[in-house]
Parts: structure tokens; C-alpha cells; sequence
């Protein structure tokens, strides 16, 4: 008697560990699946992520490679090339280092031009004062602003700081430049043309190569 109920209990136990066994491998089998999808789908994310910043950097490339270039030091804008100086000058002196370079002071035509150009003055700038001419003056009637190409200063279309232009002391020039970033791109400031400060030149792409 104590014999049969052995097997009995012996037939339970064999017929439930296969079943048992079979659903481990059926879980298993799952859980490696889903690793294997989340590896895949986070690869092809990666590879997507990858793939565009490729395709960006490509973009960049063709728009430096493509069209007129500019010459070393110079930063390439817009159809323009421009150059921010490194050392000092006066306003007329800067001018005629520009002509030199085949260029002129800069004449700022948009709003998008004073942004770029505020941009790249500001990572430029040691201190405060370390300000650049721009191709603006009234030395020739006073109030009457003047690009260096003869042209009047657009009222619609300027960017003088607060209080600006002061005239303290005979101030006939313009500088922009404010190390901290201007208020709505407001980095103009007017200052006597004697003293030195570095300078922005211009000239269109492809010129000088």
C-alpha cells in the first residue's frame, strides 16, 4: 500500500517538473526577446540620432565649401566677409587699414547683421572698453550720421544704447560693443575719433583670394 502511493506521488512530480521546466524556457525565451528588442530599438535610435547630426555637419560643410570664400582670419556672413581686428586705432586710421584690406569699416544693413556682428564683438571683447569702430560718423555735419559710403544713417534702423549718441567731448564717431550683451542689440556708442579702438572691416566673399 505505502508502495503504490510512492509511485503515485513519483507520476505527480514527474508530470509537473517538465511543465515547470517548459514554462522557465518559455519566460526566458521572452525576457531574452525583450532585451534584444530594447537593444535594437535603442541601436537604431542611436543610429537615427547619428545619422542626422552626420547630415548636419554635411549641411555645414557644403554651405563653407560652396559659394565665395573668405580669406584666413576673415568670418564669412551673409555673402560678406568680415574681420575683427586684434590690435588698435584710431577711426580713421582703422578705415584706412580696411581700404588696405581691400575692404571698408563696416555698414550695418539689418537688423540680422547688427545681431551676428554684436555675437561675435561680444566673445571678442576683453573688457568694456575693448569696443570696435564701425563705419559711421558725423564729422562732417553734426547729427548728420553718415556710413562711410556716403549714405545716411536709416533712423528706422539703428541700434544706439541708452542716451546715445551724447556728443560728450566731441564724439563724431561710432564703436558697438558691450561685453555683458546689449538690450535689443543696442551696442552703439559715439566717441572721439582720436581714440583707439579695434575695428570691424568688411568686404564681399570671394574678394582678396
Amino acid at each position: 500500500m505505502s508502495h503504490g502511493k510512492g509511485e503515485a506521488a513519483a507520476n505527480r512530480r514527474s508530470k509537473v517538473t517538465p511543465e515547470r521546466v517548459a514554462l522557465l524556457v518559455v519566460c526566458g525565451l521572452l525576457a531574452a526577446a525583450a532585451i534584444v528588442i530594447y537593444r535594437l530599438s535603442f541601436d537604431n535610435y542611436h543610429t537615427k540620432r547619428n545619422l542626422q547630426t552626420l547630415k548636419d555637419e554635411n549641411e555645414a560643410m557644403s554651405k563653407n565649401l560652396s559659394g565665395p570664400k573668405c580669406e584666413k582670419c576673415w568670418e564669412r556672413h551673409g555673402g560678406k566677409c568680415y574681420y575683427f581686428s586684434f590690435g588698435g586705432a584710431t577711426w580713421q586710421q582703422s578705415r584706412d587699414e580696411c581700404r588696405r584690406q581691400g575692404g571698408e569699416l563696416v555698414k550695418i544693413d539689418s537688423r540680422e547683421e547688427q545681431e551676428f556682428l554684436e555675437s561675435i564683438v561680444r566673445k571678442e571683447m576683453k573688457d568694456d572698453e575693448d569696443k570696435f569702430w564701425i563705419g559711421l560718423t558725423d564729422s562732417v555735419v553734426e547729427g548728420r550720421w553718415l556710413w562711410v559710403d556716403g549714405s545716411e544713417l536709416n533712423t528706422s534702423l539703428t541700434f544706439w544704447n541708452r542716451n546715445e549718441p551724447d556728443n560728450w567731448k566731441g564724439e563724431d564717431c561710432v564703436r558697438m560693443g558691450v561685453k555683458a550683451g546689449a538690450d535689443d542689440l543696442k551696442s552703439w556708442f559715439d566717441r572721439a575719433c582720436h581714440i583707439e579702438q579695434r575695428r570691424i572691416c568688411e568686404k564681399p566673399a570671394g574678394t582678396g583670394l
